[in-house]
């Protein structure tokens, strides 16, 4: 029985939101306050494919000014090793707007991912210049939008430059680098990627070649023209196909 001073503490306790709806709502108002919407599409839970995306400016050594969008190499290189130890992931989906950057830091994220055992496919979208250029063939296989570029130019350095032959050598064996790594990871010829990096008339205040879409595939810099749909069936593909490779190797043993 309940005494005389005692009330249902139902009747009087006011409703508290559950925490779940609290973190609910607060989730929604922050999608709305960074990105103007509700609803953001997410990677499902079982997903097998990690996407990277390679954006902006390449930043490496020296820090570049916070208006600049950057792709930091020290956060990239961490993820691209999460994801050669996660199991959990299967293949690598790599999308490129980029406008170049750092050529040591770009080339070691490039490097990085060519040794990746994972499958990995790349898709270029809106640009990928400079040294995108070896981060977008650095994949087994690689997608380029139709209406995508790619500067291919000589590498240059800003800031103070020692004027003896020494830098010269330093600069020409640094470029031999990157022509070395995108002859060895595409299907473009020594002759014609460095035809293409040295031509004059196509840039207008500038050596090299502005590469649209089609010619990148017709050059053999790019695998195929395509979007966002075929780089994932492909990057499927790959996946399959390296599963039945391990089941038969496990058979053979």
């Amino acid at each position: 029985m309940f005494e005389p001073n005692e009330m249902n503490s139902s009747e009087t306790a006011p409703q508290q939101p559950e925490k779940g709806e609290e973190n609910t709502k607060g989730g929604i108002l922050d999608k709305i306050q960074q990105l103007g919407q509700t609803n953001v599409a997410q990677m499902p839970q079982d997903s097998k494919i990690h996407c990277l995306t390679i954006v902006g400016q390449v930043e490496g050594h020296m820090q570049l000014p916070p208006q600049n969008k950057t792709t930091k190499y020290e956060h990239v290189i961490p993820q691209i090793v999460a994801i050669e130890q996660n199991p959990n992931i299967e293949g690598l989906l790599i999308i490129l707007n980029t406008v170049g950057g750092d050529v040591e830091a770009g080339l070691a994220i490039a490097e990085m991912i060519a040794s990746l055992s994972k499958p990995s496919v790349s898709i270029v979208l809106g640009g990928g210049h400079s040294i995108g250029v070896p981060i977008a063939v650095s994949t087994h296989y690689s997608f380029i939008a139709g209406t995508a570029t790619m500067t291919i130019h000589p590498i240059r350095l800003t800031g103070l430059v020692i004027g003896v032959p020494q830098t010269f050598e330093y600069l020409d064996k640094m470029q031999e680098r990157v022509v070395n790594f995108v002859t060895h990871h595409s299907n473009i010829t020594e002759e014609k990627f460095k035809e293409l990096m040295f031509s004059k008339g196509n840039l207008t205040r500038d050596i090299g070649t502005n590469v649209v879409g089609a010619d990148a595939v017709e050059y053999g810099l790019i695998d195929e023209v395509g979007g966002v749909g075929q780089a994932i069936k492909k990057l499927n593909e790959l996946i399959e196909q390296k599963g039945q490779h391990q089941q038969e190797n496990q058979l053979l043993q």
